[in-house]
């Protein structure tokens, strides 16, 4: 049993803690947690993925009832403004309550994963779910594995969080969530546990693999109770028909790779759009929808999640113009739809566009070599596994998925080729994926799932001074010139009438302006640098570091995402050069509990660490009159930054941070000695 927490605690309080105190008292076998949470996770995702799809029918039944028929006054236009009603509901939940929602989810995911220890807030559950499920109902382009995903990863999360367990072990659990969601949408178990490994955890280990695997097949069984043992596409039987059709795959796996990268562009060039409109973020969703209806009214198929239509392709019942311009009026649809702000995923867009430009090219070919092709829906599910490979970069979930969803190994070959040249040439031409690239953006580099750099582990929020000294906009330049003498800072922030940032004005704006004539009526807003450079709380440190080496700055003002004129804080050098070391701390102590827990996996004990609380019955006493278990030792003691090596002699006191070698048997004596509240980090 792993658990762990970074802050101190007196006393229990809630479900979490009755959980964790429950896990303390029964001393279950670590083996034993790992198993069943896993199982509950699996178990509550299948559910989950149920009433999710459950609730995007409703969805579609209310809007294609009720909203439009309240819309029929606009005659043949009226389906064009229903996507508008759903992303009226979903722009506001997505906005005041969890902005994890917005887009596809994934990439906040691993976001999780790498800097936070798998730590998802639970309230994304529910807003995911409400949001996406009214965006994908009312006609928005999106698919619901995405979201399912992130929900089953979120739950995952907060049962971690509610037992207490270790980062590593609630980032297996968001990874079994995320296996189990995959699985329980698409019925391709296998997949789901790839998908998890490749694409959220970002390695392939065995200390993951079991527990994903049971998650995954949970899921899977859960939803098959409910929604049938069904692929979920009926896929007539392909194979090959001539070894010279290879080259044909191959040339579509290439070809694939150019439609993926059109895609992540056009998805995130939108993104940058609707992100840079000056206009409130949760009606963003809603200005999307309004040419979305519009192209909806053109081609409806390139509205949903457009699994019937790709059923109609893999089938080969599709003509080709039809297929090709389907496959790129997707790329638009759910541009708007996820740039704008919405809520949903790529998963199945990306194998919507990859059945279309599949069965279009397989059209052509076979129409130029009808002797040596198969059909045209042999082409398209290989141009799913392709495309989605080429945006996803994860290969072998895109092999594993259609072979799932498919039930047929015949064209495993080709798959497997066109999937892979595919990747190769989308990595040459784009480092990130589709998933990555958002994290990138935001300079969160992730290699193979892990941060690459120990400042990203530190938000700006953590680092940045939140007592600001700032100075009006009105404040004549006699008055600032003696502010900076009295104060030796070298800027102030200027806020205008309404505390909203104007600025930034430093000593060299005054001196400059001092130098002209007329200073005398001159204002410190009117010497002000207006022109910005800005940081954001959620965002990484690496990214405030690297704005102000461009610019070669000192500072830099914070401010909210929600209001960009609202100051928050101040990010200085000095912060900077704090954060560095808490973040060269923490990667220490990483270290350190790893190689704990190796030295207690081969002496079979286990290391603890405790933190003495003020209730404690060993405040003030000396260890020498402590009676402790037989097979105990108190390796080490952590007081503040000082760390003591304990000798007989040392006085405990309330706040100390233990850490002991105790046998298993010994565990529970030896915590209900040390700390009135249990075992703060157990298993390190």
């Amino acid at each position: 049993m792993d658990e762990s927490s970074s802050k101190p605690r007196v006393r229990r309080r809630g479900l979490n803690s009755h959980a964790a105190w429950l896990l303390d008292r029964l001393q279950p076998s670590e083996t034993s947690v790992l198993i069943a949470t896993a199982l509950i996770v699996g178990a509550g995702t299948g559910i989950g993925a149920i009433l999710f799809i459950k609730l995007i029918a409703g969805f579609q039944r209310f809007f294609q009832g009720p909203v439009l028929g309240a819309l029929a006054f606009l005659g043949p236009i009226a389906p064009a403004f229903v996507p508008m009603a759903g992303a009226l509901i979903a722009g506001p939940l997505i906005t005041y309550f969890a902005s994890e929602a917005k887009g596809h989810g994934v990439p906040e995911v691993m976001k999780a994963i790498a800097l936070r220890g798998g730590r998802i807030r639970p309230v994304v559950v529910v807003v995911k779910a409400l949001a996406s499920a009214a965006c994908i109902g009312s006609g928005g382009s999106a698919g619901r594995e995405g979201p399912i995903v992130q929900i089953g990863s979120a739950l995952g999360s907060t049962i971690g969080q509610l037992f207490r367990l270790s980062d590593e072990r609630i980032r297996n659990l968001v990874a079994c969530g995320a296996a189990g969601g995959i699985a329980a949408t698409f019925n391709a178990p296998i997949a789901g546990v790839i998908f998890a490994l490749e694409v959220i955890l970002g390695e392939f280990t065995t200390r993951y693999f079991a527990t994903v695997v049971l998650s995954s097949v949970t899921a899977s069984i859960v939803a098959r109770s409910v929604l049938g043992d069904n692929p979920a596409f009926a896929v007539p039987a392909y194979s090959m028909v001539s070894p010279w059709e290879v080259l044909l795959y191959a040339a579509l796996g290439l070809a694939a790779a150019g439609v993926a990268w059109l895609f992540v562009t056009v998805l995130y060039w939108a993104e940058d759009r609707f992100d840079g409109l000056r206009f409130p973020d949760a009606l963003k969703p809603a200005l999307g929808a309004i040419p979305l209806g519009f192209i909806g009214l053109a081609i409806p198929q390139a509205l949903g999640t457009g699994f019937v239509h790709i059923e109609e392709a893999v089938s080969g019942g599709l003509f080709a113009q039809i297929m090709f311009v389907l496959a790129f009026g997707k790329i638009i649809t759910t541009s708007l739809t996820l740039g704008s702000g919405n809520s949903g995923g790529v998963f199945a867009p990306a194998l919507f566009m990859g059945a279309m430009f599949g069965g279009a090219f397989g059209k052509v070919a076979h129409a130029l070599f009808p002797a040596i092709t198969a059909s045209s829906g042999a082409y398209a599910l290989v141009g799913m596994s392709a495309v989605f490979a080429a945006a996803a970069h994860a290969p072998i979930t895109a092999v594993l998925i259609v072979f799932e969803m498919s039930h047929d190994y015949r064209l495993i070959l080709p798959l497997m080729l066109a999937t892979v040249l595919a990747t190769l040439l989308s990595e040459h031409l784009r480092r990130d994926s589709i998933y990555t690239l958002k994290l990138t953006r935001k300079g969160i580099h992730l290699e193979r799932g892990h941060d690459i750099d120990v400042m990203q582990g530190i938000e700006v929020g953590e680092a940045m001074t939140t007592h600001v000294d700032t100075v009006p906009a009105d404040m004549p330049l006699a008055d600032l010139a003696r502010l900076f003498r009295e104060s030796h800072h070298h800027g102030f922030p200027v806020l205008d009438a309404n505390g909203d940032l104007l600025g930034i004005v430093t000593i060299q704006d005054l001196e400059r302006a001092t130098a002209r004539q007329g200073a005398l009526n001159l204002t410190a807003g009117d010497i002000a640098t207006k022109s910005l450079l800005v940081a954001y709380p959620d965002e990484p440190l690496w990214a405030a570091l690297k704005r102000m080496g461009a610019r070669d700055i000192g500072r830099l003002p914070v401010v909210s995402r929600e209001n960009p004129r609202r100051l928050v804080g101040l990010i200085r050098r000095a912060d900077i050069i704090k954060a560095y070391n808490t973040a060269i701390i923490r990667r220490m102590e990483l270290q350190e509990r790893t190689e704990r827990l190796r030295l207690g996996k081969l002496t079979g004990t286990d290391f603890l660490e405790l933190e003495v609380s003020p209730e404690s019955p060993v405040v003030g006493k000396a260890l020498r009159d402590l009676t402790l278990p037989h097979d105990c030792v108190v390796v080490s003691v952590r007081r503040g930054r000082k760390l003591i090596i304990p000798h007989g002699d040392t006085v405990l006191q309330a706040g100390d941070r233990l850490t002991a070698l105790v046998a298993e048997e010994c565990r529970g004596e030896f915590c209900s000695l040390v700390s009135a509240t249990g075992a703060k980090g157990a298993s390190a």
